[in-house]
């Protein structure tokens, strides 16, 4: 579990110097064995050592030196819902909280939405950090999706894998300072549902590694 723990506060302290999140704000954490191991409440991660990661069981008990993350509920509800996730960041990013204490969803105004899911990144509905209400909002935002935003509040966004959580949320950020730019200018237009299908279809794909096909003329 050290080394775990190991990345999971790697991750931490890389989600800070992306500056998605600032001091104790946001947290992450990474499923395992024993339920799933989350960043400590009220502890900046450039404060923490790896032994600070909480041990969270499925049911909820938290084992370790600190309490687990306000948020803990959230992640658990996630990995028991959705099996394939391995990894969850929640951060007050810049640009993803201006969306979402706007209310805003992201529309098709990019194909790059497709890479969290769907045709759109929703925003779930408000309700108290750290509360059951939360979670059951976050999740049905996340229905289908890898990325979701939370009103009032921030970004929530999942990975399959623990080393491509931070790069993903990073992708996710940069989206919406694009979408925040462009409703600057106006309404930007929007791609249609074929169009987004197309999109959807390339992203089994894309973002993994692929060897060079060697029939195909460069």
């Amino acid at each position: 579990m050290t080394a775990l723990a190991e990345q999971l506060l790697d991750v931490a302290r890389g989600m800070t110097a992306a500056r998605l999140s600032v001091g104790t704000a946001g947290n992450v954490s990474v499923r395992n064995e024993a339920g799933f191991l989350v960043t400590p409440s009220g502890m900046a991660p450039e404060r923490c050592e790896a032994a600070d990661m909480t041990q969270v069981a499925a049911d909820g008990t938290p084992r370790g030196r600190r309490a687990p993350s306000s948020e803990w509920r959230l992640h658990r509800d996630i990995y028991a819902a959705r099996p394939e996730i391995y990894a969850i960041l929640h951060a007050h990013a810049p640009f993803a909280t201006a969306l979402a204490c706007q209310r805003f969803e992201v529309p098709a105004f990019h194909y790059m939405v497709a890479r969290f899911g769907g045709d759109s990144v929703r925003c779930g509905a408000y309700a108290t950090f750290g509360t059951q209400a939360l979670s059951d909002a976050t999740l049905a935002a996340l229905a289908g999706r890898s990325a979701a935003l939370m009103a009032n509040h921030g970004m929530i966004v999942l990975a399959d894998r623990l080393d491509t959580l931070l790069d993903r949320a990073i992708e996710f950020e940069t989206l919406c300072e694009h979408y925040w730019r462009a409703r600057a200018l106006g309404e930007p237009p929007l791609l249609d549902a074929a169009q987004m299908t197309d999109a959807l279809d390339q992203f089994h794909w894309y973002g993994r590694p692929r060897p060079l096909d060697t029939d195909t003329p460069t």
